[in-house]
């Protein structure tokens, strides 16, 4: 974990060797298949004999993927954690081991850095996930963040981008569009406490804001999908419903038609939509950071995935269809009318906010 190249001096606030020993000795506890953790050049690992590695990154970046001013550090932690266990769901796998690496601009203190840690943690433990190790570094601009998580799968069971079949059903669990209405509550109140977002009730804001900084991974259905052989390609919704789509159209060569009508949109979503007089539609294909699954069925398998589901406890909505990719990717309105799809999700090097 650490490097001799990256001393830690804040003024006198953080140093690196007796951070990487705090860290180890709160949240570096380990399982029966790490035989060697943090503390090391390396760790040690025996993982379940016979599984493959499912290996996954996500780095995040002060001023683009997070706001400290309308973030804690508990939540930054807790959202940068769910990015990858989000990442290992879609593939239908097991989360297994955390490597974490982070570059730190004067004037953090040590308390700051076991706060981030915390949120981390605290959506890596449910899942039985163990801190083997990672990096740390001085950062002359903004805080960055990049986690990487091994998980497992049974070599029949992961899923892909790459399955979808002509003819398949498009599923998507939960509610879509939840977290950039947050994002953007988050953003307009920011330094305007006592703004609670132009006539929206305080209760749908909280839901919204919580769905943006505490997303859900969906990793139970994620597994069970993959055991059963139910799902024939899968993608988890971080970049947004219509471009997250067209990856997984792209990897098996199928177009696909989307039903707007039948977009499972929560009542905040709405509220918050009316509220600001914006279409749910839109919004909906738009938003990212949602970490719902994105998912494509066997038509034949329909019955038992929607009661999957159901006993299950998560939501599962059908959404459309895959169809040939000549017919390429398609939207029907509301009023019925169909058209291509725009693609509106978050693109970097693209975008024109600052922040998604």
């Amino acid at each position: 974990m650490p490097s001799r190249h990256s001393r830690l001096s804040s003024a006198g606030r953080l140093a690196e060797f007796p951070l990487i020993e705090d860290l180890a000795r709160r949240f570096g506890t380990t399982g029966r298949s790490v035989l060697l953790g943090i503390g090391d050049d390396a760790a040690i690992l025996r993982p379940p004999s016979g599984d493959l590695f499912l290996l996954t990154t996500d780095l995040l970046a002060e001023g683009v993927h997070f706001d400290r001013a309308t973030a804690t550090f508990e939540a930054i932690g807790y959202k940068a954690a769910v990015a990858n266990l989000s990442d290992i769901a879609a593939m239908g796998g097991i989360p297994r081991y955390l490597l974490v690496s982070l570059a730190i601009p004067a004037g953090h203190t040590q308390e700051e850095i076991r706060r981030l840690y915390r949120g981390m943690m605290s959506a890596c433990r449910p899942h039985g996930v163990a801190l083997i190790g990672g990096d740390t570094s001085s950062s002359r601009r903004g805080l960055f963040i990049n986690l990487t998580l091994a998980g497992t799968a049974k070599p029949s069971h992961a899923l892909t981008r790459s399955g979808a079949k002509v003819g398949d059903l498009l599923y998507v669990t939960g509610t879509l569009g939840d977290s950039l209405a947050g994002l953007q509550l988050l953003t307009a109140t920011r330094g305007k406490p006592n703004r609670t977002g132009n006539g929206l009730r305080k209760e749908a804001r909280r839901y919204l804001v919580e769905r943006h900084l505490r997303p859900t991974p969906r990793l139970a259905l994620g597994q069970l999908l993959a055991k059963h052989r139910l799902a024939t390609s899968a993608i988890d919704l971080s970049d947004g419903l219509s471009g997250d789509l067209a990856h997984i159209c792209k990897q098996s060569r199928v177009g696909a038609e989307l039903d707007m009508l039948t977009l499972p949109l929560s009542p905040a979503f709405l509220d918050y939509a009316e509220a600001r007089r914006k279409n749910p539609f839109e919004l909906a294909l738009a938003g990212g950071e949602d970490y719902e699954l994105l998912v494509t069925v066997s038509p034949r398998n329909r019955t038992r995935v929607e009661l999957l589901a159901r006993s299950s406890g998560c939501r599962l909505s059908r959404i459309g269809r895959i169809q040939s990719q000549q017919q390429g990717l398609t939207v029907i309105e509301p009023e019925g009318r169909s058209h291509k799809l725009a693609l509106t999700s978050y693109r970097h090097f693209e975008a024109t906010s600052n922040v998604r």
